[in-house]
């Protein structure tokens, strides 16, 4: 954070981290399944990335996409995957669990906080859908969470900002994130007061395949264009960083 603020930028492969930390981030969260808010990525994705950049690695423990409820068998995928990617160089860890009634799962967050350590754990955006933001908040500082990632409980980062706002006056590590573009960044950072923000930055660019076949998708019909692939885009990386120095 040399420059007073601090850019983190959630990627999905290696040529996105490799974009990110040319633009200027500060920190990368390493995920698969963007398209689902970001899920555990492979060990292999972890191995690579830490191989080809020098900014820290964050890993987003998060066995499938959906809601923050997990089953044991899922919370034993979670110690699992935690424990490997410390294996493999993970530099912090992120992950995120609740309780049937919206509540933080302090059992849970617990148990999976002694895995983790010595490594810094981000509270990711499951804190969006807790039943009262105040509380919650409050819980994760007596767990003892490094940060916050939170979109201030709305649709984006811009949508939440009051929240945001009001919750980030009472911590410092309450980094916005969540649709978080060159349009909107300015008045996040300038209306949350925030060092540190969290965004994806990415652009669609084109398949390399030259043989097509219009009538099969590998996915459901939700899931992204079967010859577009989203990766950070290195420019906006750019202008992103450039707008952050210029207000923090």
């Amino acid at each position: 954070m040399d420059d007073g603020f601090l850019m983190e930028v959630c990627v999905d492969s290696v040529e996105s981290a490799v974009n990110a930390e040319r633009g200027g981030a500060g920190r990368i969260e390493l995920c698969a399944g963007l398209v689902e808010g970001g899920t555990t990525p492979s060990m292999g994705l972890l191995q690579v990335v830490k191989q080809c950049v020098r900014v820290p690695v964050f890993v987003m423990i998060r066995p499938r996409g959906g809601d923050f409820l997990y089953s044991d068998r899922e919370v034993e995928v979670m110690k699992a995957d935690i424990r490997l990617a410390k294996l493999h160089g993970a530099d912090g860890l992120v992950f995120g669990a609740l309780t049937e009634d919206g509540r933080i799962d302090t059992e849970l967050c617990t148990a999976l906080l002694a895995v983790c350590r010595p490594l810094p754990v981000t509270f990711h955006r499951a804190f969006d859908m807790v039943h009262d933001p105040q509380v919650a908040l409050e819980t994760l500082i007596s767990l003892g969470f490094e940060r916050v990632l939170t979109s201030g409980c709305d649709s984006s980062a811009l949508e939440g900002l009051s929240l945001i706002k009001k919750l980030a006056e009472q911590v410092s590590f309450f980094p916005p994130g969540g649709g978080i573009t060159e349009r909107n960044l300015q008045r996040i950072l300038e209306g949350s007061s925030a060092s540190e923000f969290h965004c994806s930055a990415r652009s669609a660019r084109d398949s390399g395949m030259k043989f097509r076949n219009p009538n099969v998708a590998m996915g459901a019909s939700f899931s992204a264009p079967e010859y577009s692939v989203k990766v950070a885009d290195v420019a906006k990386v750019r202008t992103l960083n450039a707008i952050a120095k210029n207000i923090l």
